[in-house]
């Protein structure tokens, strides 16, 4: 099995790119909005270390967003409690789609976490600044504080962009992005 990482900036259109690919995807932040609303062990865990900020289950946003804004440390008890259940929903996806050609992986913090293995083929989506910050200020659930929290706990894209085996430049247009895909495609399968 081909295990392709697609690594990048926050807002650069990641899981858009790893859609593309069109094999099994494991998504990380989903992974996580669906731990948070299911998982009464992780919630628990929570609540333990952080009781100002955890009170009824599930975990909504507004409890998250407060508990790492309001500190560093909090970001890092919540990733400490949440990034092992991930590994394992990632484990079990492995498992699942082990005899697929390829999978993709759209982890964040994939590199940070060294999720990645020597065979990965890592794919760094490279997309202007100015056009991240313009899409990431039409979303819903925007928030400048929990972005740079999040910025301090990654790498820098010069690293990512460096171990990465190809670059996609998404310019935000269809066409381009799905030509870039086929291209790796064609290069590693």
């Amino acid at each position: 099995m081909i295990k392709i990482a697609v690594v990048g900036d926050i807002g650069s259109g990641k899981s858009y790119i790893a859609k593309l690919f069109g094999y099994p995807v494991f998504n990380a932040d989903q992974e996580v909005a669906s731990i948070y609303k299911k998982n009464k062990n992780c919630f628990k865990k929570l609540k333990k270390n952080l009781p100002k900020y955890f009170s009824a289950f599930p975990a909504n946003k507004i409890q998250i967003i407060k508990a790492i804004e309001d500190s560093e440390k909090n970001l890092k008890k919540i990733t400490k409690i949440i990034h092992p259940e991930v590994r394992k929903k990632l484990s079990i996806f492995l498992k699942k789609n082990k005899k697929r050609k390829a999978i993709i992986l759209d982890i964040p913090l994939l590199l940070e976490n060294k999720l990645n293995q020597k065979s990965d083929i890592i794919v760094f989506v490279q997309s202007k600044k100015s056009e991240i910050v313009k899409r990431l200020k039409k979303r819903d659930n925007f928030n400048l504080n929990l972005y740079n929290q999040f910025k301090k706990i990654q790498l820098p894209l010069s690293y990512k962009k460096k171990e990465s085996n190809h670059i996609i430049k998404n310019n935000f247009t269809n066409k381009i992005a799905k030509i870039n895909v086929k291209e790796i495609l064609k290069e590693i399968i």
